[in-house]
């Protein structure tokens, strides 16, 4: 079996000890445990939580970092850093090193990079779609909204309640 690698969306804006983080930590674990590489943008928050547990399950991270944010260098638990220049080459490469997509709650850099794969997978840009979860409900009244204007798109869309079911999810499809 050849890498696969599971693209992890989350707000920068959390901290340890608090239910996204840990949810994080506990995805980053799981998946590197299963063999998956992780992949995500390589700074605080989720970022950090992901790379840690999959780091410390044994597991490879990969952080796509952006010069524009001006923020220096990854995570200590990023493995292998790819740096890009803007906002937008940064979304692009993690879209296409991934095999699969998890998207945490977030913001609205959460939210762009979740339009993002989605829009390209709704469109047929990434044939066949590659699995969009989203690890809790959080986005689901947005994808509700979204599904009475394109029914359609909501397909491509699946809705996890665990770090465990998620990784279940990624191992079937990816």
């Amino acid at each position: 079996m050849s890498e696969k690698i599971v693209t992890i969306f989350g707000t920068s804006r959390t901290a340890p000890g608090e239910e996204v983080f840990d949810l994080a930590y506990e995805l980053g674990r799981l998946c590197a445990q299963t063999g998956f590489t992780i992949a995500n943008g390589g700074y605080a928050g989720t970022m950090l939580a992901a790379a840690k547990g999959a780091k410390q399950a044994g597991g490879k991270t990969i952080g796509v970092t952006c010069r524009a944010f001006n923020r220096g260098g990854p995570n200590e638990f990023v493995s292998e850093e790819i740096e890009t220049a803007n906002l937008t080459e940064r979304v692009e490469k993690l879209i296409i090193i991934g095999d699969g997509y998890v998207v945490l709650p977030g913001g609205t850099g959460t939210l762009l990079e979740l339009a993002d794969i989605w829009e390209r997978t709704n469109k047929g840009f990434i044939n066949p779609p590659k699995p969009i979860i989203l690890l809790t409900g959080f986005f689901r009244p947005l994808v509700d909204i979204i599904a009475t204007e394109d029914e359609r798109s909501s397909n491509f869309i699946t809705i996890a309640a665990t770090a465990k079911e998620t990784v279940e999810i990624l191992k079937e499809k990816i």
